[in-house]
């Protein structure tokens, strides 16, 4: 179960997402560098409009596409609150594939497993999850935060 997972925040602490259960989470990885990345303007702006009612974005920097997260976790938080706003929590950089995959990410691509092959493919890759913890649905990078809000919004 996903909240049986523990993850290391953007200072090195870890943080079981046992604290998220019962919010709608939004888990994205994401690049500073990467032609997605002024989707960071739409997740910042849908967690305004729906943190209240229990939604939270979990953003996990990914550096193995590309090198598009450059820079330690301090300065990715720096530039993403500095040039977006971004007031939802940043975590520590991960990788998303191969054999240093974060466990998080294994179990979100084997539960929605709906793209050819498993592995992620780009940054912005995005996964909603329910507020029993279900994946419900993994997003492409192509879609951006305003398309999949539709969704979000049915489950809260």
């Amino acid at each position: 179960m996903i909240y049986d997972i523990s993850v290391k925040d953007n200072r090195g602490a870890s943080v079981s997402l046992d604290e998220y259960k019962g919010k709608v989470l939004l888990i994205v990885n994401t690049a500073t560098g990467c032609g997605f990345t002024p989707q960071y303007k739409g997740l910042q702006e849908l967690y305004e409009k729906y943190r209240d009612r229990g939604f939270e974005i979990l953003d996990f920097p990914c550096n193995q596409f590309a090198n598009q997260a450059p820079g330690n976790d301090s300065e990715i938080q720096e530039f993403c609150t500095g040039r977006f706003g971004v007031s939802f929590r940043i975590f520590s950089k991960i990788e998303v594939n191969g054999p240093g995959e974060s466990p998080l990410f294994a179990y979100l691509k084997d539960k929605k497993r709906g793209f050819p092959g498993k592995d992620i493919k780009w940054n912005f890759t995005k996964f909603l999850v329910d507020r029993d913890g279900r994946v419900v649905k993994r997003f492409a990078p192509v879609v951006t935060p305003e398309k999949l809000e539709r969704q979000l919004s049915s489950l809260l």
